[in-house]
């Protein structure tokens, strides 16, 4: 009997009849069959299968999974970024100059004028539908439009930053930079570190803090893109700005540690530990609070806008993810669009819940008429994206030195304004 197996065995061998196992269709590098005789490189965030959050992780598992089989023949090979998106952009930029960029990839929304401004995308109007085009916010559309008219990329998702707070510790919203101050040193007395933020060097730590600008009517550029944040009529509402986040640290109501913070992971974190009962942070860490919380200590968090210098003077930033294409087939960048529209634009909305760029997309979700993203939707109202010029990305950067040199003590807020204010002068000057 056993020869006789052995002997069946080693027919069935022969003969390419023993059961194959299924081939895993997603790995850590690659979506789709290993041996799929078409190929397109994909440049991605942790928005994807490999999402730290085990719940995305899964829904991104599912999507990409029910797109690749919708796409017969297809492999996408994953590149995926490290959280230093700044330098991660910078770099992806050089590439494509030097024509050695991925297929296809995610390009944040504020350095996108950057990759328009070189002509190294291709345009994406073929694959998407005037009235798709039609329901993007204006800021959005007018961000991914070139000036010849074409579409060169697909803003997926938008988000805004608000201050969320332990309830338990701060139980009224802070409407003023001084009901902020004094619910941080409140918290400080109930043990807590205080309020958070990002000060590190990371675009975090600029755009989350520009809505204090922003609020008080302040300008980062003129119509012609030059930087006018620290002229006579932006000066003093700049170092306000800049002086609230400082005496924030001084007077204790913000932990020293914040000049190291550059990853709104920390914060999550700190709020499960219990050791801050405020922080900065954007509308998507919501479900991560809900995701990393049991039920009974995430009832104790919420959220509000972002407290202003008056009450009525309040803004947030606005920013978002794009998807874009350098491939110069044009099945590849089809295939790209395609990836835009069947896992981004809607599904990934949905399961993250990052705002949709269409406001169709509002009403076609039941999640989005939740009363949370209803109160994401009102905060959008005084909200403001970027500007999309060239010399913004050294705007972001010589903030973030700004703010360093401010939060360390290490120059004065006057002086740190205006090194800033030279530096990117002097970058607009070269473009």
């Amino acid at each position: 009997m056993k020869k006789s197996l052995l002997a069946a065995l080693a027919a069935a061998t022969a003969l390419g009849c023993l059961p194959v196992a299924a081939e895993n269709l997603i790995t850590s590098d690659r979506v789709g069959p290993s041996d799929a005789p078409k190929k397109m490189v994909f440049r991605m965030t942790g928005d994807g299968p490999s999402s730290t959050d085990p719940t995305w992780a899964a829904g991104y598992t599912k999507l990409y999974t029910d797109f690749i089989n919708n796409h017969p023949g297809w492999q996408l090979e994953l590149q995926m970024m490290t959280g230093d998106i700044s330098q991660e952009q910078a770099r992806m930029l050089e590439q494509a100059k030097a024509g050695h960029a991925p297929d296809c990839a995610a390009i944040d929304s504020f350095v996108l004028p950057l990759f328009k401004q070189a002509g190294v995308l291709k345009s994406l109007s073929p694959y998407f539908k005037k009235e798709e085009i039609d329901q993007l916010f204006p800021f959005v559309r007018d961000g991914v439009t070139g000036k010849d008219g074409q579409i060169y990329a697909w803003w997926w998702s938008t988000d805004l930053r608000v201050l969320y707070r332990n309830k338990e510790i701060v139980p009224n919203a802070p409407e003023t930079w001084a009901d902020a101050k004094a619910a941080a040193l409140a918290s400080v007395k109930a043990g807590m570190e205080g309020m958070l933020f990002n000060g590190s060097r990371y675009e975090g730590t600029g755009f989350d803090w520009l809505g204090n600008f922003w609020g008080q009517g302040g300008k980062l550029v003129d119509d012609a893109g030059k930087p006018i944040f620290a002229d006579a009529a932006n000066r003093d509402k700049f170092v306000k700005a800049v002086n609230y986040y400082r005496d924030l640290v001084e007077s204790g109501a913000a932990p020293k540690r914040v000049a190291t913070i550059g990853n709104y992971d920390d914060f999550n974190a700190a709020a499960a530990a219990g050791t801050t009962a405020m922080f900065v942070g954007g509308n998507w860490q919501y479900r991560q609070l809900q995701n990393s919380m049991d039920p009974a200590e995430f009832a104790k968090w919420t959220f509000s806008m972002l407290p202003g210098i008056t009450a009525d003077q309040r803004s947030t930033g606005t920013g978002g993810w794009t998807v874009a294409a350098f491939s110069s087939e044009p099945e590849k960048v089809e295939m790209c669009a395609a990836l835009a529209r069947e896992v981004y634009m809607g599904p990934a909305n949905a399961l993250q819940e990052q705002l949709p760029t269409r406001t169709d997309l509002y009403d076609k979700y039941d999640v989005f008429k939740s009363e949370a993203n209803q109160t994401f939707a009102k905060a959008l109202k005084v909200g403001q994206a970027r500007p999309g010029v060239l010399v913004y990305p050294e705007i972001s950067n010589q903030i973030q030195i700004m703010m360093g040199k401010v939060l360390t003590g290490a120059a004065t807020t006057d002086a740190a304004v205006d090194e800033a204010y030279k530096a990117t002068l002097d970058a607009y000057g070269r473009l």
